[in-house]
């Protein structure tokens, strides 16, 4: 028995019903036309009898394996972001049609710097997520196991800056980003979680603050009496804690006292004030040259080497130098496994230990 369109009582958007190698099937065609309900029976038709010919593999799309994917469980606004651009760009593209040819055309695709991304983007923007999806599909056994292959990522440096470094690019800093740099010393926050801080989290009396983690969980972590000096300079007590120099409106038009979110999604909010600082801290870095598009003139811009997250690194560099404790520096950084910790150990060698105490415990 083939599909046919019926109406339905108290809708008017058509339905296709019958029965497809004893499956039986009533479902909506989406709309009350009866020439696009007839194209979408035909499809839908087409796609029953080829599954029941060839197996589920045959007919599942990219588009349907992400919703899915999207049902079982909640995901992070992180990898929702991701997911769109995929959909875009694969959309109804059956699983078993994607192979590396069409991962290469991905990066080129959605990436903005195409098939010469780095590593690292491409395994973040594209083929962790597509990974992600065509496992999930798999164990459905929809498809495949993916057999992608995968950039290979350079061992990127570890670095860190000794106390009087700190302190030089400290007092290079415009006046409202130092407090936030001694913050993340301090502590070893993540500059997402330092942004998004609010001073309900935070615990003067106690020495204490709750940031978040990307996971969603919760992290204490303790403040030293540095850190302590640097909040009580603050002249506010509630929303955020740390604030721009120029309060700009968001992408609603909505003018807030903190950074802008950009749901951990990418960075950028200090990224001026930074190399300013860095530059005139003497700190290691680059000229960048380049030429606007639609402009003949070249522009030209101080990149540091040393980013806002090396002064994490740089805070577990210094807490192993202190009480060469792994297992501590992993429960207090709030990592998850052993391995990425091991990074820090030995980096610094003891003859600092003092000068990082004192840089701790000033309270001036």
């Amino acid at each position: 028995m083939s599909l046919k369109i019926v109406n339905r009582h108290g809708t008017h958007r058509l339905y296709i019903r019958g029965t497809v190698s004893g499956q039986s099937i009533s479902e909506s065609t989406g709309t009350s036309d009866p020439v696009r309900a007839e194209e979408y029976r035909a499809k839908r038709e087409a796609e029953l009898w080829k599954e029941a010919v060839y197996g589920k593999r045959a007919v599942v799309t990219f588009a349907h394996a992400v919703g899915d994917y999207l049902e079982d469980c909640e995901r992070s606004e992180t990898t929702k972001f991701h997911l769109r651009r995929l959909l875009d760009h694969f959309g109804t593209t059956r699983l078993m049609e994607i192979a590396q040819p069409q991962v290469d055309e991905a990066y080129k695709a959605i990436l903005r710097d195409g098939a010469q991304a780095s590593p690292a983007t491409k395994m973040r923007g594209v083929l962790t997520p597509l990974r992600a999806i065509m496992e999930f599909a798999a164990i459905r056994q929809w498809c495949e196991r993916p057999a992608f292959s995968t950039p290979k990522i350079p061992k990127r440096r570890t670095n860190y800056l000794q106390p009087d470094e700190v302190d030089r690019l400290i007092s290079s800093a415009a006046p409202h980003l130092r407090p936030l740099i001694i913050f993340l010393v301090g502590t070893g926050a993540r500059l997402s979680e330092a942004l998004e801080l609010e001073w309900k989290d935070v615990d003067i009396r106690g020495k204490r603050a709750v940031v978040w983690q990307k996971q969603g969980n919760e992290r204490r972590i303790d403040l030293p009496p540095r850190v302590i000096r640097a909040l009580l300079t603050l002249g506010h007590r509630d929303g955020p804690v740390f604030r721009p120099r120029i309060r700009r409106p968001d992408a609603l038009g909505v003018i807030n006292d903190g950074y802008a979110s950009k749901g951990r999604l990418s960075g950028g909010q200090i990224k001026s004030a930074w190399a300013s600082a860095c530059r005139k801290a003497l700190l290691p870095g680059r000229i960048r040259v380049w030429t606007p598009i639609g402009s003949n003139t070249q522009k030209s811009a101080f990149v540091p080497e040393i980013t806002p997250h090396d002064l994490r690194h740089t805070w577990a560099t210094w807490h192993y130098c202190l009480h060469r404790d792994i297992l501590r520096l992993k429960d207090d950084g709030g990592w998850a496994t052993i391995s990425i910790v091991t990074r820090y150990a030995k980096k610094m060698p003891d003859e600092y230990r003092k000068d990082v105490e004192n840089w701790l415990s000033q309270a001036d």
